[in-house]
């Protein structure tokens, strides 16, 4: 009787049969699901690349928006928070944007005080036509002003006081000597600061000395060169200077925009 081919194979041996058929079309998925991943990956990093170029081109123009609205020397460095940037621009309201200005000039022509820096969180943050302005849904803010730069403007030497909310100011004049008060900080009224509960703590304040101080610290300092519609909150003393805090709702920022009270 004739035997199949299949039967006269060795019992025990492995038959494979052919298999050429079934080994290509794994390969040629795995190839396709690899070209896909890999166009994704380039369509996710070109999206990317294209959202931080628009994200960039804010920044720049809210920088030079604020920076004529301020008139500092330098522009501010501006980030945009939210992804995707695109979106928020076509929706010309960009959600959460942090600023940081320095060296902002004081306007007014008596006892001007420039900010040593300005930190700005903004929300909802929309542009104008021309790149000049910007409007704000709501603002919270941190003026900076040094040590050194209040003692320019009160013509006494200004230090951090031995308790919290409190400074010194020092007065002196030739062949009259040095006098140092204490004097507590505090926010007033139209974005002023305040010095009250002046305290004598080293010398004697004799009247001249006494005149000099006067002057310095009977009135409260505005802060001039803050966008009009922040409003002062706080103060807090810190080692190297006054922290102001301001925060406003519905703030514009423009070219001569500044509070003047």
């Amino acid at each position: 009787m004739h035997q199949s081919h299949r039967d006269e194979e060795q019992v025990g041996e492995p038959y494979y049969g052919d298999g050429s058929a079934c080994a290509s079309p794994p390969a040629r998925t795995g190839r396709r699901t690899v070209v896909a991943a890999a166009s994704l990956v380039a369509l996710l990093v070109g999206g990317v690349s294209v959202d931080r170029i628009a994200a960039a081109r804010a920044e720049s123009r809210t920088a030079k928006a604020f920076q004529d609205g301020m008139g500092t020397a330098d522009r501010p460095s501006v980030h945009v928070t939210g992804f995707p940037v695109l979106t928020q621009l076509a929706k010309g309201r960009l959600d959460h944007v942090d600023l940081t200005a320095h060296d902002i000039p004081a306007n007014g022509p008596t006892r001007p005080l420039q900010l040593t820096r300005l930190t700005v969180g903004m929300d909802g943050l929309k542009t104008s036509g021309s790149a000049d302005e910007a409007h704000a849904d709501s603002v919270a803010a941190t003026a900076f002003l040094s040590y050194a730069d209040v003692s320019s403007t009160l013509d006494v030497q200004v230090s951090r006081g031995d308790e919290s909310g409190r400074v010194n100011a020092t007065a002196g004049l030739p062949l009259v000597g040095d006098v140092t008060v204490s004097t507590a900080v505090s926010a007033a009224s139209g974005n002023r600061i305040s010095f009250t509960d002046v305290r004598a703590e080293q010398g004697e304040l004799l009247p001249p000395l006494k005149s000099l101080l006067d002057r310095a610290l009977d009135e409260p300092i505005p802060l001039r060169n803050v966008p009009e519609g922040l409003h002062l909150r706080s103060i807090t003393t810190t080692e190297d200077g006054i922290d102001a805090r301001f925060t406003g709702r519905s703030v514009t920022f423009r070219p001569d925009s500044s509070s003047s009270a």
